[in-house]
């Protein structure tokens, strides 16, 4: 396990080299990639969105595809769809950018509902249906969707059953003055993911899940980690509550967490430190929670305060 430790730390540190003060983003996506899962990723234009998504994925060594949401795209822009093949005398599949390991889903807000639920089944069953006939995705797959909250004007926000399938939401967040002065410096000498490499031999992502699977979720912490979702379901401020799909998104999140952090078992502070990027998009608010300027991220932290936490766990025996 050590050897995978150093080579995440590896991705982290040369992920650093280009996106300056993203750690805790770098790590998060790593989780959800981990666990396969999606991430949503919503924060104001020019804060390194598409360059955290591209430099992760020339690191890993995986192939990336990119899509820019616009209200006339079409669904069969995105999956891809059967053309007539002149040379074959026969109707082919041509795939579509969906068929990468890394999908960047560019404002996805501003793509038509039609179009981002062409995403739902690649999300979720990992294959793309054509003229009936399904074509499986390649392994690994993720999609990493962006938002602009800013712009409302020609957008369709996500609704309640897609958001429900990303593994997390994160926020990128302006950098600080040190930060910013660090950005110019790197891109004196011009741009820094031109000298980005993948890791030594390659990432074995197989034998990473495998690892995830085999991480353990004692009892205590999985009623723990029940008991906060049921309580989302139950909140004053809320209108709609987590589902059981984000109760195993966020147990495999604290798997995935566990094993980078050199652990074979989950332990509560896992579950505390990813509540709020798992749990806090899928929750919708009551409207006198809204008018009071309440935030989602705010319920779900209060309800960590609120939800008895079991004792520490230890090693398996």
């Amino acid at each position: 396990m050590s050897d995978l430790i150093d080579q995440v730390a590896d991705v982290v540190e040369r992920t650093s080299a280009v996106v300056v003060g993203k750690r805790a983003q770098t790590r998060l996506l790593l989780i959800a990639l981990l666990a396969e899962g999606h991430a949503l990723i919503d924060d104001v234009p020019g804060t390194a969105k598409t360059l955290l998504v591209r430099t992760v994925s020339r690191i890993l060594g995986l192939r990336f595809s990119r899509v820019q949401c616009t209200p006339d795209l079409l669904p069969a822009d995105v999956t891809g769809s059967v053309v007539f093949d002149e040379a074959a005398s026969e109707f082919v599949f041509r795939p579509g950018p969906l068929f990468a390991n890394l999908v960047l889903a560019d404002e996805i807000n501003r793509a038509s509902p039609r179009t981002q639920a062409a995403f739902l089944e690649a999300m979720q069953e990992r294959q793309v249906t054509a003229d009936g006939v399904s074509h499986p995705l390649p392994q690994p797959f993720m999609v990493l969707a962006t938002q602009n909250p800013v712009e409302l004007k020609g957008t369709f926000p996500l609704p309640e059953a897609q958001l429900d399938r990303f593994l997390v939401r994160l926020t990128m967040g302006y950098p600080s003055e040190e930060e910013e002065v660090a950005i110019l410096e790197r891109y004196r000498g011009g741009d820094p993911l031109t000298s980005v490499t993948a890791v030594d031999d390659g990432f074995d992502m197989t034998r990473v899940r495998a690892l995830i699977d085999d991480v353990h979720v004692s009892p205590d912490v999985q009623h723990y980690l029940v008991g906060l979702v049921r309580a989302t379901r139950e909140a004053e401020d809320v209108e709609l509550g987590a589902s059981p799909r984000a109760a195993v998104h966020l147990m495999r999140a604290c798997q995935a967490a566990a094993l980078l952090a050199g652990r074979d078992y989950v332990v509560p502070d896992d579950v505390r430190d990813l509540a709020v990027p798992v749990l806090a998009h899928r929750l919708v608010l009551r409207r006198d929670a809204l008018l009071d300027e309440r935030s989602v991220a705010e319920v779900v932290s209060r309800l960590l305060r609120d939800t008895a936490v079991p004792a520490e766990e230890s090693p398996r025996r």
